[in-house]
């Protein structure tokens, strides 16, 4: 439910409102436009049945939602969200490009990779301490000592740092290190490990999973909100189809069904959409001219000797290259990076 107050409402009719909605034991989400305010119910809306809040003074409407995420959902912040995490601000206006290797394999690696994104135009490091393989015996990641190598390449350079987590306890160990937390798609619905990612505080990438559809991806976000923590940005990574050609299919749709559907920012990973190197410059200039408000990109100094997801890595040159081709397509979408 939503309770639209009558433009230029008084502050005190949207205290009392917040008011009856408390004393049932409910939340009140507050949006506060520049002419109309917007008060969201989160929880069980039939103890309100009884309280007559339509007729209360200044109540210009109240509407049913119907989907059951509210906190992500548009009809709840009806303006997009702009997402502050370190120097960078993901959202609307802007191409937030976030770039780096899929595994952390030693510090020169991350270094020398981190010096080249940032020449080429990316305000994010990404990296991987935290490695969730299919295999078992694939390797799995430095953990905090990569940590460590992510918190000295933002020291040396100035990029925003972001990292996978997969256990409350490296949410513990990464918040110390990182600007971001990174919920990767084979968690997407770790719920226990939304919560807490949550309680954290520190931003989350949610990326979306396997075969997770868009209503349940936004009410993963959800978990993350729900324990107060708002700052999220979601990443389309592909979903799996029966196609063999690509390692997922890229669903380009999901950018402006999101658009849609909630105020939160979108971005799309094209290299593990394709898993094939080849792909990720048409897919990413695909993904700018939907919409969305970033891209993540692997690169490696030599993909051919990474540990991880060397096949969909770009070069350094490759990635100079990729930012060089994008910047026409982010200025004919009002965007800058």
């Amino acid at each position: 439910m939503i309770i639209i107050m009558k433009p230029q409402a008084k502050t005190s009719s949207i205290q009392n409102v917040i008011h009856m909605i408390e004393e049932k034991g409910l939340r009140a989400h507050l949006s506060e436009g520049d002419e109309v305010t917007i008060i969201g119910v989160v929880g069980d809306k039939s103890r309100l049945s009884s309280s007559n809040i339509e007729i209360a003074p200044e109540v210009d409407k109240v509407v049913q939602v119907t989907e059951s995420y509210k906190l992500s959902n548009k009809k709840f912040h009806p303006s997009d969200s702009l997402i502050r995490v370190g120097s960078t601000v993901i959202g609307p206006g802007t191409l937030t490009i976030m770039a780096g290797p899929c595994a952390i394999e030693n510090e020169e690696q991350l270094l020398t990779t981190a010096r080249a994104v940032k020449a080429a135009g990316a305000t994010f490091l990404r990296g991987g301490a935290y490695k969730p393989r299919t295999s078992p015996y694939s390797f799995q990641g430095l953990e905090e000592e990569g940590l460590k190598f992510m918190k000295h390449a933002k020291e040396e350079t100035g990029l925003n740092v972001i990292c996978e987590v997969t256990s409350a306890r490296a949410i513990e160990a990464a918040s110390q290190y990182v600007d971001m937390l990174q919920i990767g798609a084979r968690n997407m619905q770790n719920f226990e490990l939304l919560k807490e990612a949550g309680k954290s505080g520190v931003p989350v990438l949610l990326k979306r999973g396997l075969a997770a559809t868009i209503e349940e991806w936004l009410n993963a976000a959800e978990y993350v909100m729900s324990e107060g923590n708002e700052n999220i940005v979601l990443c389309e990574r592909g979903i799996r189809t029966f196609e063999k050609a690509t390692r997922n299919t890229l669903d380009i749709s999901a950018v402006p069904v999101i658009k849609a559907k909630s105020h939160l920012p979108i971005i799309v990973d094209p290299s593990h959409a394709t898993g094939v190197r080849d792909y990720v410059m048409p897919l990413a200039k695909c993904a700018v001219a939907a919409g969305a408000d970033g891209l993540m990109i692997e690169v490696h100094p030599c993909p051919e000797h990474a540990l991880s997801d060397g096949p969909q890595s770009l070069t350094f040159d490759g990635f100079e290259k990729l930012t060089d081709e994008l910047r026409p397509y982010a200025a004919l979408a009002g965007r800058t990076f």
